[in-house]
């Protein structure tokens, strides 16, 4: 599988796997370590996480099953998030889910992810979510420290609209490497928000998380989304795909802007599935059909 370059240090795979679901999967330490290894075998080499993922267990078997083959890290781009403060058993004095991202905040959720990931380093740390008591100064100093100590290579964001991007940029001495956004053919919006056209002016590559809509692309729960399936379904006829996923994928992957989907599946052959996306060929015209299923309504 091809790399993609985001930086003059930095190259993931076209196709990222995902870690929200990481404990659902069932796999022991042994298990995912093996499943690892297949994953790079076949070029996928990037992996994203948060630590809130798995009320913050996540990083943590992860990093154990990276334990048992030390090697893989070499090879291999982690991508973490932070920001985000759960309401959990693990912090009770919390009285209400919200978002921190002060210095201290910032470079303790790395120091811990670092930890629990078994690394010495992470390769692009997000912001997980745009807050409103957000201040730049902070996150440009918490960057500027965990960049020098070489505890994070770089950075980007997740779910920031164009405006809050270019505003965080402003502070920044170096560039923002990405936006995470969620992006499938049941959620559109960042077509029509900016986000895809900021990712373009700023020559970034965005990443799409959930891009088959929490699988509601397979089982659709009203008539839209079943109008949906169904033009999906016509079109991996055409094309000669296994399934709708590489449908979805394929249709991630022929935007001008370089779109990295994040697959979340603890399941080999739909990884295999996302490999084997970026061989179809879509049609300007398929492209065109999803997108249109998608608003639910003919082009103006």
């Amino acid at each position: 599988m091809d790399k993609i370059q985001l930086a003059p240090q930095l190259e993931v795979s076209r196709i990222i796997h995902g870690h929200w679901r990481l404990l659902d999967w069932g796999l022991s330490d042994k298990e995912l370590t093996n499943f690892i290894e297949k994953l790079m075998a076949h070029g996928v080499t990037t992996f994203d996480h948060a630590d809130i993922y798995g009320d913050y267990a996540c990083e943590e078997v992860f990093g154990k099953a990276l334990k048992l083959n030390r090697g893989l890290r070499e090879d291999m781009q982690i991508i973490t998030k932070c920001g985000i403060k759960l309401m959990s058993d693990k912090y009770p004095d919390r009285k209400v889910k919200s978002y921190d991202y002060s210095y201290t905040h910032i470079v303790n959720s790395a120091e811990q992810s670092l930890k629990k990931l078994n690394t010495d380093y992470i390769d692009l740390l997000l912001l997980h979510r745009p807050s409103p008591l957000f201040d730049p100064s902070e996150v440009a100093k918490a960057f500027g420290d965990l960049k020098q100590s070489g505890k994070v290579r770089y950075f980007g964001v997740s779910n920031f609209n164009p405006s809050q991007f270019e505003m965080l940029q402003s502070y920044l001495d170096e560039k923002l490497l990405t936006n995470q956004v969620e992006i499938s053919p049941l959620n559109i919006a960042a077509f029509e928000d900016g986000t895809v056209e900021g990712a373009l002016k700023h020559r970034i590559k965005p990443m799409a998380w959930s891009p088959l809509a929490g699988g509601k692309l397979f089982n659709p729960a009203n008539v839209h989304e079943a109008e949906v399936q169904k033009t999906i379904v016509s079109i991996a006829e055409e094309m000669g795909a296994k399934g709708i996923d590489q449908v979805v994928y394929s249709w991630l992957l022929k935007h001008p802007a370089g779109i990295l989907p994040i697959v979340g599946s603890g399941k080999i052959e739909r990884l295999q599935n996302a490999v084997e996306a970026p061989s179809l060929k879509m049609t300007d015209e398929q492209w065109y059909r999803i997108f249109i299923a998608a608003k639910g309504e003919e082009l103006p």
